[in-house]
């Protein structure tokens, strides 16, 4: 009777569901070409691939964005991510920053979203965009953009504040 016991209680165990990564990377680099030109270039010091194929990135994201002579227009920056492969988007969370090199613009918000396959970049959060020649403070809630943030779209503006420093 013992031994049956225990027979019962190993059988318990072999079926118990593993949730946690199906693969884990260390400095994770993906790039984005189109007709040989690198368009997006996203690194990450891990990753975390689960078995729906969710990628997890628990660390900074930084992402590039090239224009069409390969130089780098927009960079982006935040304190999490993840790529949903089923809808094909990654979502970056935390303090996200995003640089516009030739406006001198940039953006923070707490999340945006990047669809690789229309190449847009939104947000339904808010959203503040300074410019640092200007002094020029734009904020909104919701926004929608090409990716390298040639023309965005605020969908709730909520003021512009113009300073002229201190």
């Amino acid at each position: 009777m013992l031994s049956f016991t225990a027979c019962e209680s190993k059988k318990d165990k072999i079926g118990a569901v593993y949730n946690g990564p199906v693969e884990i990377v260390n400095d994770l680099v993906v790039k984005y070409s189109e007709l040989g030109n690198m368009k997006v270039y996203v690194k990450t010091p891990r990753s975390l691939t689960y078995q729906n194929e969710t990628r997890v990135f628990p660390d900074s994201v930084n992402i590039s964005f090239f224009d069409s002579l390969g130089t780098v227009e927009t960079t982006l920056r935040s304190d999490s991510g993840r790529y949903d492969r089923n809808a094909d988007l990654y979502i970056v969370k935390g303090n996200v920053r995003v640089v516009k090199l030739e406006t001198h613009q940039i953006l923070t918000t707490t999340e945006l979203s990047w669809s690789p396959g229309t190449r847009k970049v939104f947000t339904d959060k808010a959203l503040s965009i300074r410019n640092t020649r200007t002094t020029e403070i734009t904020n909104a809630v919701g926004m929608d953009a090409e990716q390298d943030f040639s023309r965005i779209k605020l969908r709730k503006m909520t003021g512009t504040v113009l300073s002229k420093g201190i």
